[in-house]
């Protein structure tokens, strides 16, 4: 079975374990401290709410899902699939989220994709699953396997936080690539979930001390 990241001292030891590859993880971690583990619900609902945010800031991602979750009760496939005009209206979704929310709950209630099935599954695997469904991208699927499976070899390659990030705790001389940190990062397994987390928290870090626009 797949190991969790499901408490502080899962990322403790995966910190400590970091600290010990490399001398830039260990100053990363000095300046970090622990990550948030920042793990949401899964399923439909939780998958439905990391599409909603996609491209959007924190507040309007947040408004968004409120509208959205109070037109579909209860919020499960079978329900979004039953939506009516009015309700897409409603929900506040633009076309694009509504077509992969579509995809999706027609994947869950036609047995495509089995979401309990994915806990066992390799990062890869899980990766390949979601992004077959059309509208889910590489960066909905990591944020899936990172928050909400609380993989513990999930990543996020693309994220440009976490690209930055890299570039400046590495020294770097530019932002890396998806695929240039995607290399990187394996020599940062079976942690690369701790890495993700650490990487997001330097990046909040180094917003507040060099004004970088989030």
């Amino acid at each position: 079975m797949t190991l969790r990241i499901t408490s502080n001292a899962d990322l403790e030891e995966g910190m400590a374990a970091l600290a010990a590859l490399h001398p830039h993880w260990e100053a990363l971690v000095a300046r970090t401290g622990l990550p948030p583990l920042r793990l949401r619900e899964g399923g439909f609902s939780g998958l439905a709410s990391i599409i909603v945010s996609q491209q959007l800031s924190v507040a309007s991602a947040r408004a968004v899902w409120t509208r959205f979750s109070s037109v579909f009760v209860p919020l499960t496939p079978e329900r979004f699939l039953a939506a009516s005009d009015d309700d897409m209206r409603l929900s506040g979704l633009s076309r694009p989220k509504q077509r992969a929310l579509a995809a999706l709950a027609a994947a869950l209630v036609e047995k495509r994709l089995v979401l309990e099935a994915l806990q066992d599954m390799t990062a890869e695997d899980v990766h390949l699953a979601l992004t077959a469904i059309s509208g889910i991208g590489p960066w909905t699927a990591d944020v899936y396997l990172l928050f909400c499976l609380g993989h513990r070899d999930g990543f996020a390659a693309g994220d440009l936080a976490v690209q930055e990030a890299a570039r400046h705790a590495f020294g770097l001389p530019a932002r890396p690539k998806a695929g240039e940190l995607a290399a990187m990062a394996e020599a940062w397994r079976p942690w690369r979930g701790v890495a993700a987390r650490l990487l997001w928290a330097d990046y909040a870090v180094l917003k507040k001390r060099e004004g970088i626009d989030a």
